[in-house]
């Protein structure tokens, strides 16, 4: 469950301030696919991030898993995003000179590399049709490859929550087609919640949430769903995982 009340966001610009977002409140119930849309500047990836812990609101309350997490400390928010969250942006941020399956496995380098973390990078590739570029580096993929190295990394952790601002902002219909069903798949399987900031509403199917940002403003509630039926939100809802 994600509960967000009364969200703003602000930025410094010169002497004035910009208002990203402005007292935006919605909720989006576990297991579902949500899309966030709007117009450039509307603020989209500005929630997108501070859902995900990567910037911090100017005021307002984010509830994810039963815990306001606008109120945990920094080696938290850190450990959240680690074991929790998974992340796709439009970019790849695939390393150059690492192999597809050393890029799935790049959160867990510093940490080691046990042979059912790469036995579980392996089978991922193989389930998005890579099985024959594992050992091909970032250069030597195409586009859609490359997006899918970068989806089977925010995977291998089995997060509860998938991020992805703009996933298919740079590739073809067809390469776009085939991340979107990958996501659907994913999120079907393991009953995730799958939030998605896009510019493409033909990816949206009937039963997905919408969230239409305009301005930094929530312009409509949501399809199919309803709007912030009350704050789920208690102290003790995040367990440590350990490091």
């Amino acid at each position: 469950m994600i509960d967000v009340v009364e969200l703003y966001k602000s930025f410094p610009s010169g002497d004035e301030q910009v208002e990203a977002l402005r007292g935006v409140s919605f909720q989006i119930a576990a297991g579902t696919l949500a899309f966030i849309v709007g117009p450039s500047g509307s603020g989209k990836s500005t929630l997108l991030y501070l859902l995900g812990m990567l910037d911090n609101p100017t005021s307002g309350i984010i509830c994810i898993d039963g815990r306001d997490v606008t109120e945990m400390s920094e080696e938290e928010q850190d450990r959240y995003r680690r074991d929790r969250v998974g992340f796709v942006f439009q970019s790849f941020n695939l390393i150059g000179n690492l192999s597809a399956v050393d890029n799935v496995l790049l959160p867990y380098l510093p940490r080691g590399r046990p042979f059912e973390l790469k036995r579980k990078a392996i089978d991922l590739l193989t389930r998005m049709n890579l099985g024959s570029r594992l050992r091909h580096r970032p250069h030597q993929l195409s586009g859609g490859q490359q997006q899918r190295v970068a989806i089977a990394r925010s995977l291998i952790k089995d997060p509860t929550l998938i991020l992805a601002d703009e996933p298919t902002g740079e590739l073809d219909s067809k390469s776009g087609d085939e991340i979107f069903a990958i996501l659907r798949e994913y999120q079907v399987e393991n009953q995730s919640t799958v939030v998605v900031v896009t510019h493409d509403r033909r990816f949206i199917m009937p039963s997905d949430q919408v969230l239409e940002l305009e301005d930094g403003r929530l312009k409509n509630g949501s399809l199919g769903q309803p709007l912030v039926a009350g704050l789920h939100c208690e102290d003790d809802g995040i367990e440590d995982r350990g490091p």
